[in-house]
């Protein structure tokens, strides 16, 4: 249910937020730089705080606090946007921020129930189950928005487009609420297991243990050069994938002049073509092996991005899209099977938390690069063309990554620590 709530900022980000911000809020290039560097900067922190808060919350047993904090921090920041009025741009920027800093949080801190609320046999049901709820609740937020959007006359809000911002502010107050009323059953019901570690300790001690393991995994996994080449391969196109998501529909606003209404449809569409593409890739995977897939989807997202710089009809933006969706998830799904392949078992829960880490981390690098360039320029063309540094970065990084090899360094350092113990 959690997944259901929050998915439905997650749809409305890339239509709905980024419409009011651009031509709303701050028409133009103000509106897309304070679009782009609030979600790198607001990922940035979040992944700055989410090991501290996770070691918090560890050593408490308060995950359900700090899930509800950001849910409900998430939703107000969400409903404050609504509420707002527009002649108060640097307000409502603020409010952005936070709204996204709220999701990343509550992102992190909800999967740390994942094993909590499972065992090895269905745990990868339950998530399955999870990412699921997720695409069906995101979706049918975004189409009730959309509903708004397009045909709000008829529901008694302001038409055309002098309306559009009222029909734009509805649509936000429907997802801070959506977000808020459905994280309530996890909220409410959910409970963490165990008991607290001893007294609590201060805020600093902990966070300065929270940065030391931080450190310390990245000194671990440079003992495994095949999986630390893939993981610094993976940051590098996760960066671009992220980017191309959350910023594809500025180029859709502002080069090919598309409405929100239309872009809702194409975001739509993406949602419902995302879960088929991701077990698309996946037999693919199981034919082919998973680096030659993951070639593949580099090589698509590669040409995605060229092609995209010869776009101009939204026609094109629409089969570009579609191509998107079947390799969004898949790209990312892959990578993580590479992951836990070449990741030794005694550390699958440090690295992995790392990894997690990690992507957060990065992810802000992407978002800035694309509206500045896009604003220096005046064309989201060479805003969407400047991200191909990620992906042929990545790619070159993970190109020389021999699976097997990494898989028998996971193994060597298995025998010989059972060895030693």
């Amino acid at each position: 249910m959690y997944d259901w709530a929050h998915s439905a900022y997650s749809t409305l980000l890339i239509t709905i937020v980024v419409g009011y911000l651009t031509s709303v809020v701050l028409p133009g290039a103000p509106g897309q730089l304070a679009y782009g560097w609030g979600i790198g900067i607001s990922t940035f922190v979040a992944a700055v705080l989410s090991p501290i808060i996770g070691a918090i919350a560890d050593q408490r047993h308060n995950k359900r606090i700090w899930l509800a904090i950001a849910a409900l921090g998430g939703a107000t920041m969400s409903l404050l946007m609504a509420l707002l009025p527009p002649e108060q741009p640097w307000i409502i920027v603020v409010a952005f921020f936070l709204a996204n800093l709220c999701f990343e949080l509550g992102w992190s801190v909800s999967n740390g129930f994942l094993p909590e609320i499972s065992d090895e046999k269905n745990i990868d049901n339950i998530s399955a189950i999870g990412f699921s709820f997720g695409y069906i609740g995101g979706g049918i937020a975004l189409a009730i928005s959309l509903g708004i959007v397009m045909i709000g006359d008829r529901l008694g809000l302001p038409a055309g487009e002098d309306g559009l911002p009222t029909r734009l502010r509805f649509a936000l107050g429907l997802m801070g609420a959506w977000w808020g009323f459905f994280a309530l059953p996890a909220i409410l019901f959910l409970r963490d297991r165990g008991v607290p570690q001893g007294p609590p300790k201060p805020f600093a001690e902990t966070a300065r243990s929270a940065i030391g393991q931080v450190i310390h995994t990245l000194l671990n996994v440079r003992r495994f050069p095949m999986l630390f080449l893939f993981l610094i391969g993976f940051l590098l196109f996760n960066d671009g994938v992220q980017t191309v998501i959350n910023s594809a529909s500025i180029f859709a606003l502002d080069q090919l002049k598309m409405g929100v209404g239309e872009l809702a449809q194409v975001v739509l569409m993406i949602q419902f073509l995302a879960m088929p593409g991701t077990f698309l890739v996946s037999g693919l995977s199981k034919k082919l092996g998973q680096m030659p897939t993951l070639m593949i989807c580099l090589a698509l997202w590669v040409m995605l991005l060229v092609a995209a710089f010869f776009v101009t009809t939204p026609l094109q933006f629409w089969m570009m899209a579609a191509v998107l969706a079947m390799i969004m998830g898949g790209t990312q799904s892959v990578s993580r099977a590479i992951m836990g392949l070449m990741t030794p078992e005694s550390h699958s829960a440090e690295f992995f938390g790392f990894f997690n880490f990690s992507g957060r981390a990065t992810s802000m690098l992407g978002p800035p690069l694309f509206t500045t360039i896009t604003a220096m320029t005046g064309s989201a063309h060479w805003g969407i063309i400047s991200l191909l540094v990620f992906f042929i970065a990545g790619w070159a990084f993970v190109l020389p990554v021999n699976v097997w090899r990494g898989q028998q360094q996971a193994k060597d350092y298995e025998a010989q620590r059972s060895h030693t113990g």
